[in-house]
């Protein structure tokens, strides 16, 4: 791993993945360090029961000291805040609900780039692809879905039709005894 960054790799060459943060746990940890401090713990000693770093018992210590139980509570999430707000992505689902055409696209499928922009029509965020595909299969839970192929020409009824008659005669069974075909080569 000379020179590379980030997480580290299983063998294999496939990116180990972090398990998330489990922030109720986090904030659990912290309320009991606040509780240890009025009791009158040390630093040290609240670092050693509950298996953090001295420095994070000390910044625990300093927001305890200078806004009690509640400066310890911390923030519900990690990271940067979505620049969508979920006001905005419930009008972006609107929009998208109604369809590619309603949109002004001239065919009946989605894209990320048409996703993308409608997000930014609707919202004045713009977003690449991938960042698209991001807020489709995290933020909504939506799925690729691919459009069956069919011929411009397919007959509906033609089909049903042949899937109803032709298709059980075609699959009958074969009766006892008789020889099927056999398409392989045989040696003598």
């Amino acid at each position: 791993m000379s020179g590379s960054r980030g997480a580290p790799k299983k063998s294999g060459g496939t990116k180990q993945v972090r398990p998330r943060r489990d922030f109720e746990a986090l904030k659990k940890r912290r309320l009991r360090a606040a509780d240890m401090f009025r009791r009158g713990k040390s630093q040290a000693e609240v670092a050693q029961a509950l298996g953090v770093s001295a420095q994070s018992a000390s910044q625990w210590y300093q927001l305890w000291s200078d806004g009690g139980r509640n400066a310890l509570v911390g923030a519900q999430r990690a990271g940067r805040l979505p620049r969508l707000s979920d006001d905005q992505l419930a009008e972006v689902v609107t929009e998208l609900k109604r369809g590619p055409r309603a949109n002004g696209f001239p065919t009946d499928l989605w894209t990320l780039s048409r996703v993308s922009d409608v997000i930014e029509r609707v919202t004045n965020v713009r977003y690449g692809p991938t960042q698209t595909w991001t807020i489709l299969r995290e933020r909504l839970g939506w799925t690729r879905q691919r459009p069956a192929r069919r011929a411009l020409e397919r007959n509906e009824d033609t089909v049903a039709n042949w899937v109803e008659k032709e298709w059980p005669r075609i699959k009958k069974r074969q009766a006892p005894g008789r020889l099927g075909s056999f398409s392989g080569r045989v040696r003598v």
